[in-house]
Formats: structure tokens, C-alpha cells, sequence
């Protein structure tokens, strides 16, 4: 039953297309048919309303991080789970065909459910990367596998600033099967950047 339980908040959860939402209430448009049709916050930039894609941001990132949390509070032995269910439901989500976002912004909240840390270097390794080439597709994928190669080496390190961190081996193999995901709902920027065709940040 906890499993079922968590499968089904975590899912729900993470399928909240707030992009969706939130453009079609206050900006009379439908996301999926502007820029590359993602219901992220970086697609929402594309409308021209920066309030609406910061509203998406931290929506987006809430929705990984809430059912994480209430994971370790009330099914400490299921937080993996609830991890790959909140970051699924953004991708596939069951109201619009499975057909979501890229799960970034549902990442990062799932890191920082996981560890302040590890969510920090996440957001810090975004910006410096975005800022030097102008991608959201390279920033996340670049810092996605920072993250993951920082816990694989420095898991000591990171256990001696913050002793709640969930390093050790379940942390490392959450972390590498969320960068390969990652990389896979990026396949077509990655397609994009190779043909110099990917779309740049304009903020």
C-alpha cells in the first residue's frame, strides 16, 4: 500500500502542468503551441512574460520537491521512488498524452529535497554555464552530470558539511539515472546544438 500510495502523490505531483496553466489563464495562449512547444519555464519565457516563467520556475521546482519531502517524513524507504515518479510525471504526464517538459526545474527541486548542497551546485553550475554559451539545453545537461560526478567523488566531503545528505550508493545511482533521463528528453537539443540550430536564452 505505501508504494501505491507514493507512486500515485509523486506521479500526481510531478504531472501539474503548470506551464500549460498558468499561459493559458493569465496569457490567453497555449504553451505547446509556441518556441519548441515545452510546457517549461523556458518555453513560458518565450511569451514575453518573465513573471509567468518565474511563477513556472518555482511551481515547477515545488512540484519535485514537495513529494520528496513528505517521502522522508512518512516513507523514508521509498524517497528513490517518489524521486523518479515526480521527475515522470513532469515528462509524461497523463493529462496531455504523456507528452510534458524536459523535468529540469522538477530536478532541481528534487536535489534540493535531497540536499540544499547538491541543489546549490546545480543552480550554480546552470547560471555560469548559461551565461558563458546562452543554451538552457547545455546548462542543464552540463550541470546534471556535475552533480552527479561531484557525489561520486566528493560523497565524503559532502557528507561532512551536511551529515542529512542521502550520499552513499542509492544517492549516486539516483543521480546517474536522473542525468541519463535528462539526456534523453534533451535528444532533440542535443540534435539542435550539433546543427547549430538550438535556440538561445533571451532575458
Amino acid at each position: 500500500m505505501d508504494v501505491l500510495i507514493v507512486i500515485l502523490f509523486s506521479y500526481l505531483s510531478g504531472s501539474i502542468p503548470f506551464g500549460l496553466i498558468l499561459t493559458k489563464i493569465f496569457g490567453d495562449q497555449d504553451i505547446r503551441n509556441i518556441g519548441s512547444g515545452n510546457i517549461g519555464a523556458t518555453n513560458v519565457l518565450r511569451t514575453g512574460n518573465k513573471f509567468l516563467a518565474a511563477l513556472t520556475l518555482v511551481l515547477d521546482i515545488l512540484k519535485g520537491y514537495i513529494p520528496v519531502i513528505i517521502a522522508q517524513q512518512y516513507f523514508p524507504g521509498l524517497i528513490q521512488l517518489s524521486c523518479v515518479l515526480a521527475f515522470l510525471g513532469h515528462v509524461f504526464p497523463v493529462w496531455l498524452k504523456f507528452k510534458g517538459g524536459k523535468g529540469v526545474a522538477t530536478y532541481l527541486g528534487i536535489l534540493l529535497a535531497l540536499s540544499i548542497q547538491l541543489g546549490l551546485l546545480f543552480m550554480f553550475t546552470w547560471l555560469a554555464v548559461s551565461l558563458i554559451f546562452k543554451y538552457s539545453s547545455l546548462s542543464s545537461m552540463f550541470s546534471s552530470l556535475t552533480v552527479f560526478i561531484v557525489t561520486l567523488i566528493k560523497d565524503t566531503a559532502l557528507q561532512s558539511i551536511d551529515s542529512n545528505t542521502y550520499i552513499e550508493e542509492e544517492i549516486k545511482l539516483i543521480l546517474f539515472i536522473f542525468f541519463i533521463l535528462i539526456m534523453f528528453t534533451h535528444r532533440k537539443n542535443i540534435s539542435n546544438l550539433k546543427n547549430k540550430t538550438e535556440h538561445k536564452i533571451k532575458i
